[in-house]
């Protein structure tokens, strides 16, 4: 499953997305400090609604993303360096105000996006640079009893990671790959996640999303973050309501999809994820995968038993069999072929995977 922690400033509607991002009807409450709330969200696919209507099935299972959200008020990363929620956080989803309200004091005084955007991104960097500091200063003591290369590699990588943040950069910036960047894993460095921003609009700016997100635009570059706007007080009222209330709601604010649902595409875009389906009448279920992942590994997302007994993956691209209408129809036309364990994964792939039991 993937998991995102959400950050913020104070006020800036971070829990209100949360409520929205995990179908929360009420504003959730933690009770210490190094606590977060923790909600599930179902990943919302068109495919898998349709494999739905044609198979008929006992049993629908869509993707899913854990959200973690920090106790209200708390956005110091020196706090959440000690939130498990937040450490073991595939991504970060960088809240940001944007919205006017003058019942809702800002913390730093006005609205200003690309000011705050960065004050948290400063805190992240600074708290990275503790740990990286501390972590030198024990490999020092390492290397003289045990100067492995292993050991003198970490603390190359983690030297240019010091640089970087003594300089203000975000470790995501640094493009480290393979084993540097596994070496870091163990440290679960904040700035080292990618980051997606979401900009908490006013709902008079829904409609000119992009021109509201320009303000960042030179952040996200810099940062090497992504980006996408929401209006979540008005979209949490959206999902409220009966779906045909929901659609001319959104119809009449000129939203073509939801805010969940954007932001749902744009946390997949920015790990590089995507989705493969098994369908039948007991159960259709979408998988989340890395792309780019070997058949043999996707197998491994079912279960680990599937992946030792690979034998071949049974496969068929999704559009082929919602246009057939039928997996015996894609096997008449041929389209149902046998891949090895080195097929990568496309995203839609519908498989039947093939394992000695």
């Amino acid at each position: 499953m993937l998991r995102a922690g959400l950050i913020g400033l104070p006020s800036s509607g971070k829990t209100t997305l949360f409520q929205l991002l995990t179908s929360a009807r009420e504003a959730p409450r933690t009770q210490g400090k190094a606590e977060a709330n923790v909600g599930i969200s179902r990943v919302p696919d068109v495919r898998l609604d349709r494999f739905t209507e044609m198979f008929q099935p006992r049993k629908r299972v869509p993707a899913t993303i854990e959200f973690a959200d920090m106790a209200a008020g708390r956005s110091e990363a020196k706090s959440l360096v000690d939130v498990v929620a937040y450490k073991n956080a595939d991504a970060l989803l960088h809240v940001v105000r944007a919205f006017r309200d003058p019942s809702v004091a800002h913390p730093n005084g006005s609205i200003d996006p690309a000011r705050d955007v960065r004050v948290v991104e400063e805190e992240l960097v600074l708290a990275d640079l503790g740990v990286a500091e501390r972590r030198l200063e024990r490999l020092e003591k390492d290397l003289k009893k045990n100067p492995s290369p292993d050991l003198k590699r970490e603390q190359e990588v983690l030297v240019q990671c010091r640089a970087a943040l003594e300089n203000g950069r975000a470790l995501r910036t640094l493009g480290l790959a393979g084993d540097d960047l596994r070496r870091l894993r163990g440290f679960q460095l904040l700035s080292a996640k990618p980051m997606l921003v979401v900009l908490n609009v006013d709902e008079s700016d829904v409609a000119a999303m992009d021109a509201a997100l320009a303000p960042l635009s030179a952040f996200a570059t810099d940062a090497h973050a992504a980006t996408v706007g929401v209006c979540a007080k008005i979209e949490l009222e959206i999902a409220q309501l009966d779906p045909a209330d929901a659609a001319a709601f959104m119809a009449d604010l000129g939203l073509k999809e939801s805010g969940l649902d954007r932001v749902i595409r744009a946390a997949y875009d920015l790990l590089g994820y995507i989705s493969f389906f098994t369908v039948g009448e007991d159960e259709c279920r979408a998988w989340s995968i890395p792309r780019q992942t070997p058949a043999v590994e996707a197998a491994g997302a079912i279960h680990s038993d599937i992946q030792r007994g690979f034998i071949r993956a049974e496969v068929v691209p999704g559009a082929t069999l919602l246009s057939r209408g039928s997996l015996a129809a894609c096997r008449d036309h041929g389209e149902l072929r046998l891949e090895g364990k080195e097929y990568l994964v496309a995203d839609g792939d519908v498989i039947n995977f093939r394992h000695a039991t």
